[in-house]
């Protein structure tokens, strides 16, 4: 069993960020995998955050998709998670094929970029059509197969339409719902979900589903401004830790 679980420092500090990561998931329904991905992938790699955040969050993240289907514009997040099923494939054609050590630094910067974009206040706001969301679909679909990073372009876009903050919501959380089963077929195909993975993945889903459960109070209850100021330090930080720069941490 020892041999299916990664060394105790790297497992340690992945449960450390996945709990950070579950209050993100838990409170905004988005933020998981800029703040997961960074420091998981300098711990145990790209390809392995990639498949433990895809795990614990599918399963987690359950008992929000009920009130989310309520509030949610359902027409509206088919086709966004239509455009995911072109973009996954080729993002995880680059996750399987691309140097691991480049790869992070892609990812780190990436992580900023978005950060900027988010923290910015720039939002889509041309008018919703068809085309334009299976695009940013498509594009959700590419960071997400690549790097599970398929958040940011469809909340830049859904923060530039009208609509309460509920909706928005609900519409980020089915869409993940969604899309994310797209990205385990996908993965599944690719042979990236081993048993190793599940096994960790089991290790790290009660932290994480805690988390997640803790941060769905919070929505609500805590200044939404505050929390989200956090977020995006958290995120920060995590960018910065999951560079390059660290790797005697999988020594």
């Amino acid at each position: 069993m020892d041999s299916l679980l990664p060394p105790l420092l790297p497992l340690a500090v992945t449960a450390l960020v996945s709990f950070a990561a579950g209050l993100a998931r838990g409170f905004s329904g988005f933020g998981s995998a800029m703040i997961f991905i960074p420091v998981a992938g300098a711990a145990l790699g790209p390809q392995m955050a990639a498949v433990l955040l895809l795990l614990v969050d599918n399963i987690a993240a359950l008992p929000m998709i009920r009130p989310a289907w309520k509030l949610a514009a359902r027409r509206e997040v088919a086709v966004l998670v239509a455009g995911t099923v072109i973009g996954t494939p080729i993002g995880m054609q680059l996750l399987l094929h691309a140097d691991p050590h480049a790869l992070r630094w892609v990812i780190s910067v990436t992580v900023f970029l978005l950060l900027g974009l988010l923290i910015s206040g720039w939002r889509y706001r041309g008018a919703p059509s068809r085309p334009v969301a299976f695009a940013v679909g498509a594009t959700s679909g590419l960071f997400s197969g690549a790097v599970q990073l398929g958040g940011p372009p469809v909340i830049a876009y859904w923060m530039g339409i009208s609509a309460p903050a509920a909706q928005l919501r609900a519409n980020i959380v089915l869409f993940f719902a969604f899309s994310s089963l797209v990205v385990t077929a996908v993965f599944l195909l690719g042979g990236l979900i081993t048993l190793k993975a599940i096994v960790t993945g089991l290790v790290l889903l009660p932290i994480y589903t805690v988390a997640v459960r803790l941060g769905m109070r919070l929505f609500g209850l805590a200044s939404e401004a505050t929390f989200r100021r956090l977020c995006y330090a958290l995120i920060a930080l995590s960018a910065v830790l999951g560079l390059p720069l660290w790797d005697s941490l999988r020594q």
